[in-house]
């Protein structure tokens, strides 16, 4: 291989939930927190979290509403159990200071908790009396990929529900972590200057979030987002996941074949517009290849290809003997200098197919998420090697 391509560390599900007022606050300023969700609200929110691994809220969260966390309804509670899982998920905070009220009812109720925190917070967090086992230093600095490995590696966290502040919020989808945005809209007006908000000053992903649901819910609107834009290079955003989870479902659609692999493909701009998407054998072509599909459908003069990424559930054909050009010479051909693929091309075909090398010779960037390899596999079960 020329050049290696970089492989992204599998991470939880990150769901950020929140309640806004019609002027974007997450409260007022006064001493009674203010409810912004309805009854009704409130029972989905706890439906969510019976629904996940483990609920995170930031040290001001916790300093300023003293919130449980709990899992409230008993039902919910015995489902989890019945299915293998913890009565309550994991409660997670995160302090660079590590200067939490060990008496805070965050510690006193639920199951297991964590507080990741630098190594000199942790040192002061111990010292306030939190228990030696729940304290988790990671480093100098807090680092927010690192902290959601250490919850996907060392807590089995696969579904992350994260319920604030607004400074967590702001700087998960800042860093493109979150997966997924449920925002409720609540009938009130704030008005005052100096009320929390949702979202801080910064730069945030470009593009457009993609609505895939909107809900009324006695009288506040559910809005549930979803990110679009690619990530940059080998940095991997939230986004990227959803792209290469869609290039696997469209490989579920390609006629079986014992000659060639099942592959889906999907091409987007860098601000997260859908330019093509394609599949093996797409239109009753017995050799077409997804990627070739999916390019074939885009004029070679959009301005959008130098800058967009190619999700394929397969790594891009090296050689191939059905056509002139494989697909890793298609997509450099095209402009696209980024790639992010599910599965390494095994040998079942073409011995020491390299894909990836050609692509990466070639200047493009090469990233393979192995979370959705079984996925990206399932439709060649039949093949051998697959």
């Amino acid at each position: 291989m020329t050049a290696p391509e970089r492989t992204g560390r599998p991470l939880p599900y990150v769901l950020l939930s929140a309640a806004v007022s019609l002027d974007g606050c997450l409260d007022d300023t006064g001493p009674e927190r203010l409810l912004l969700s309805s009854p009704a609200d409130f029972d989905r929110v706890d439906e969510v979290r019976a629904s996940v691994d483990a609920i995170l809220v930031g040290a001001g969260t916790i300093r300023a509403d003293n919130p449980r966390l709990l899992v409230n309804s008993a039902e919910r509670r015995a489902a989890r159990m019945a299915a293998g899982k913890p009565e309550y998920p994991l409660k997670v905070t995160v302090s660079g200071s590590g200067e939490l009220d060990p008496a805070a009812r965050f510690w006193h109720t639920g199951g297991r908790k964590v507080l990741l925190t630098t190594d000199e917070g942790a040192g002061r967090a111990r010292g306030l009396g939190i228990a030696d086992d729940v304290v988790v230093p990671l480093g100098g600095a807090l680092d927010w990929r690192a902290a959601l490995e250490y919850l996907h590696d060392r807590c089995g966290v696969r579904r992350l529900m994260v319920e604030g502040g607004g400074t967590v919020h702001t700087q998960l989808l800042q860093q493109e972590l979150a997966d997924e945005l449920q925002l409720v809209l609540a009938p009130l007006l704030v008005g005052d200057p100096a009320a929390p908000r949702l979202f801080g000053p910064g730069a945030y992903q470009g593009g457009r979030l993609r609505l895939v649901e909107s809900r009324r819910i006695e009288d506040v609107v559910l809005a549930r987002y979803l990110p679009t834009a690619p990530g940059t290079g080998h940095r991997v955003s939230a986004a990227d996941r959803h792209w290469l989870a869609l290039a696997c479902e469209l490989a579920e659609l390609c006629p079986p074949s014992r000659t060639a692999f099942s592959v889906g493909a999907v091409v987007v701009a860098a601000d997260g517009r859908e330019l093509a998407r394609g599949h093996s054998r797409e239109g009753g072509d017995p050799v077409a290849h997804a990627e070739e599909a999916a390019l074939a459908k885009i004029d070679p003069a959009d301005p959008a290809l130098p800058g967009a990424t190619v999700y394929s559930s397969l790594e891009p054909c090296a050689r191939r003997a059905s056509r002139p050009a494989p697909c890793a010479r298609l997509i450099l051909g095209a402009g696209v200098r980024r790639v992010v693929t599910a599965w390494r091309e095994p040998d079942t075909f073409v011995p020491g197919a390299d894909g990836g090398g050609v692509l990466a010779a070639g200047g493009a960037a090469v990233v393979v998420l192995p979370e959705f390899e079984e996925r990206a596999k399932a439709p060649n079960r039949h093949l051998d090697g697959a």
